[in-house]
């Protein structure tokens, strides 16, 4: 579930392994260039965590935000 904390969304993402969470971060990669919104991000190991605003807006959450966090939960 993405929680919204502090103007970012965020949700914590727990694979397998390192491979399967690269592949993971692989496809984030294509929808946030096809969504022209590209994510703040962490991995370590096993384990991707995403951060979503707006730069443009003011670093807020808007539905840019929103419609690009839907697209990353498809993938699942």
């Amino acid at each position: 579930m993405w929680t919204e904390e502090n103007n970012q969304l965020h949700k914590s993402f727990t694979f397998k392994n390192f491979s399967e969470a690269f592949a993971f971060m692989t496809r984030v990669a294509i929808l946030a260039e096809q969504h022209n919104h590209h994510p703040y991000w962490t991995n370590v190991w096993n384990k991707v965590d995403i951060y979503l605003n707006t730069h443009d807006a003011g670093n807020i959450v808007t539905e840019k935000d929103h419609a690009l966090a839907r697209a990353i939960d498809a993938l699942l």
